[in-house]
């Protein structure tokens, strides 16, 4: 970025805010960090979301309907402002879907962004398996199939178990752990639709994921998280503790390992989630993301390092300013997730008290009295999540669970359509 007195630097936000809390949350961090380094905001989006987040559109000073996942109309929309005499200085993208339209509108603007071959390679599960692969990171064994006949197959020439998941799925939607050849057809009817899938050998550890940004064009990780998951045949996360439990030794190996990945996947620009597993072979890494993890991370990330402001230190660093250092986590967070049992919501117990928890940070309760709760097989099954600050990760953690427990769902069997 450059600035001058009569031209303060510019950033485009490309795809905005979706309607969800979180969304929200961190769209409206990125634009008040910029706000207050003097860099002026425009925001796009379709029509119907723009009107949607008011609390975005309203920050920001400027705002367009372009659909952002629509990497055409962006570059289309990008070389008309460019032809009316328009700049930008940097352009970021906080979403999966939008990452591909962001790396190439940064690249026609001629400003600081990842090539787009790189963005897709990550957004591909199976080519950034390979490509990880290649550069001699461990991997699981992962095949691109298109029919049940070729998932059977893979299951045959490959140890178990296996998991089913969508190519580029996002919320745990369609993944399902599978223990042999009985279970894949079930595994491949929970699929969200007839795409190219993935079978990949189910790796046993302990998983985290790895939170950080770019600097310099280098990948700086500012915490290691651990991460819980309800039980398989479904991945849906019910917890996350931040920083991690981990020795110091462990610690460092993920984050040297995370750090040779992205460069080795030629990524260098932005804020990135890596998660990975840690096994008694060492580090096998997961899925790779240029945007900050879901799950209030960011919130966790913020609580943990006192005074972080995680896309401040990218402005900053864009801009040519002393970026701040100390950035170790002095104290810790977790978040829990409810997932009450099915049936149809009659009411809720305990929530009122738990709100009032002095190291209560964030709650909210996504269901009311009607709600049908649904077996919790994706992430948008969830009832609510809680998130508590802590001076230790054990003590966050424990806080975390015993305020989650404390909130009682009443349900009944819910009747039929």
């Amino acid at each position: 970025m450059h600035t001058t007195p009569s031209a303060p630097p510019r950033l485009l936000l490309l795809g905005g805010a979706n309607p969800l809390p979180s969304s929200v949350d961190i769209v409206g961090l990125a634009l008040d960090q910029a706000r207050s380094r003097g860099i002026r905001t425009h925001v796009t989006h379709r029509a119907e979301m723009l009107a949607s987040t008011p609390r975005i559109t309203e920050r920001a000073d400027g705002a367009s309907a372009v659909d952002p996942e629509d990497a055409g109309a962006c570059l289309r929309w990008a070389r008309d402002r460019l032809a009316a005499g328009d700049r930008f200085d940097a352009v970021l993208g906080l979403r999966d879907t939008v990452l591909d339209a962001t790396a190439r509108t940064a690249s026609l603007l001629g400003v600081p962004g990842n090539e787009p071959a790189a963005v897709r390679r990550t957004r591909n599960k199976d080519a950034c398996r390979e490509a990880l692969a290649r550069a001699g990171f461990r991997q699981p064994a992962v095949r691109l199939c298109g029919t049940a006949d070729e998932a059977a197959a893979f299951l045959a020439e490959s140890a178990g178990p296996w998991v089913v998941k969508p190519r580029d799925g996002m919320g745990s939607v369609g993944v399902t752990k599978v223990n042999g050849p009985r279970e894949l057809p079930a595994a491949l009817g929970a699929l969200p639709d007839r795409s190219p899938f993935l079978v990949e050998e189910f790796v046993t550890g302990a998983e985290f994921s790895a939170e950080g940004v770019f600097l310099g064009g280098r990948p700086r990780v500012l915490a290691v998280t651990a991460k819980e998951l309800l039980p398989p045949p479904c991945f849906v996360e019910i917890g996350h503790v931040l920083p991690a439990e981990l020795p110091e030794a462990a610690r460092r190996e993920i984050e040297d390992r995370v750090c040779a990945a992205l460069t080795a996947l030629e990524l260098r620009f932005g804020v990135f989630h890596v998660e990975l597993w840690l096994t008694g072979d060492g580090v096998v890494l997961g899925e790779v993301h240029v945007r900050p993890g879901g799950d209030w991370l960011h919130s966790l990330l913020t609580y943990a390092v006192p005074g972080l402001e995680l896309f401040g230190l990218l402005y900053d660093d864009l801009l040519g300013r002393p970026v701040r250092q100390d950035l170790a986590p002095t104290r810790a967070a977790a978040v829990r997730f409810l997932a009450p049992a099915p049936g149809r919501l009659v009411r809720v117990r305990g929530w009122e008290e738990l709100l009032a928890h002095p190291a209560v940070l964030r709650a909210e309760l996504t269901v009311t009295p009607g709600t049908v709760l649904p077996p919790v097989r994706h992430s948008g099954d969830r009832a609510g999540f809680v998130v508590v600050g802590a001076d230790t990760p054990a003590g966050a953690r424990r806080l975390a669970e015993r305020l989650a427990a404390s909130v009682d769902f009443v349900v009944e069997p819910a009747r039929a359509a």
